[in-house]
């Protein structure tokens, strides 16, 4: 009876223990502007398309599912523009997440396309001093302030698995959060129209095991 628990124990970690990924990843981060209408006048609000960087752990839970834990970097600086003028506070993001891939191969194959979609938290952070004077203080101002939003995000991707543990992964998400308004700060009776939309492909390498 005890060996036998045994031998069930070690083959379930053995199982276990064969069906995770650690990788990083790099990309470029693309917004979706916001605009901010008042009685002042309308602006775009939104955040400097620049790269990104990150890092996961995955498990493969199921033949067709896994799940992996997330983080993405993205430098980019808010700004505020309204025709050809621009004002902009330095910045950047960070974005935790936990997704779950639904894959079309099951896990013994070695190329896996896959659709994604997952939640956690974003985090605004800013580095700099605010501009001054605002650019369009009539419509908006930019806040030197950090803010918490909760983000979604969904998208598609590949895994490819080699024979030495490395493994190639190319993802397309789309990070989904709710306009920070602490630091865009609409003036009197203005409103914002819209979500943060950060469009992000990034290809990364990793090991399995």
């Amino acid at each position: 009876m005890k060996l036998g628990l045994l031998i069930s124990i070690l083959f379930v970690s053995s199982g276990f223990a064969q069906h995770w990924d650690i990788g990083a990843m790099a990309g470029y981060g693309a917004y979706r502007d916001v605009r901010i209408n008042s009685a002042g006048g309308t602006a775009d609000a939104g955040i400097r398309d620049r790269f990104t960087v990150g890092g996961l752990v995955g498990e493969d839970l199921f033949s067709h599912i896994s799940g992996e834990v997330r983080y993405l970097y993205q430098d980019g600086d808010p700004f505020l523009s309204l025709g050809g003028a621009r004002g902009n506070i330095q910045g950047q993001s960070h974005t935790f997440s936990y997704d779950l891939l639904f894959h079309v191969y099951d896990r013994d194959r070695r190329f896996r396309p896959f659709v994604a979609v997952g939640s956690g938290g974003k985090y605004y952070r800013t580095t700099g001093p605010a501009p001054v004077p605002q650019p369009f203080p009539q419509i908006a101002t930019l806040a030197r302030v950090n803010e918490w939003q909760f983000v979604g995000d969904f998208g598609v991707g590949f895994k490819y698995r080699l024979h030495n543990h490395v493994m190639l992964r190319g993802d397309f998400r789309d990070y989904i959060t709710p306009f920070p308004k602490k630091l865009f700060v609409p003036a009197s009776n203005g409103t914002d129209r819209g979500l943060f939309q950060q469009f992000t492909p990034t290809f990364g390498i990793g090991y399995w095991f």
